[in-house]
């Protein structure tokens, strides 16, 4: 039991981590957004925790609420070709990263 709980806990905070990493991926990109400072990395965070608690709990279908919410809130901005490629680009890496470590421990914690 217990090791299942510290594979669960290095999933969630490999997943925080991975914000520095899609920076990094990003840094070429770059874009002026405007905003709260640093609020692109807390929604990723947000976002990442939600998607990969969705994995564990086997609820793949709820991921869609994410994205759509995400979509919605920038409904305005995503009319231009920059700004949506790399809000296109961010959510599909963190998305990915989350997708892929949900993946993995549930995986581990199966065994």
């Amino acid at each position: 039991m217990i090791y299942k709980i510290i594979v669960v806990m290095i999933g969630y905070f490999f997943i925080v981590l991975c914000g520095y990493l899609i920076r990094l991926m990003l840094r070429g990109y770059e874009i002026n957004l405007g905003g709260l400072k640093s609020a692109g990395m807390a929604i990723g965070i947000i976002e990442r925790i939600l998607i990969l608690t969705f994995v564990l709990l086997n609820q793949y279908t709820a991921i869609t609420i994410i994205f759509a919410a995400k979509s919605i809130a920038r409904f305005n901005e995503l009319k231009d070709r920059k700004i949506s490629e790399y809000y296109l680009i961010g959510t599909l890496l963190s998305i990915t990263f989350a997708l892929i470590t949900g993946i993995i421990v549930r995986f581990l914690i199966k065994k």
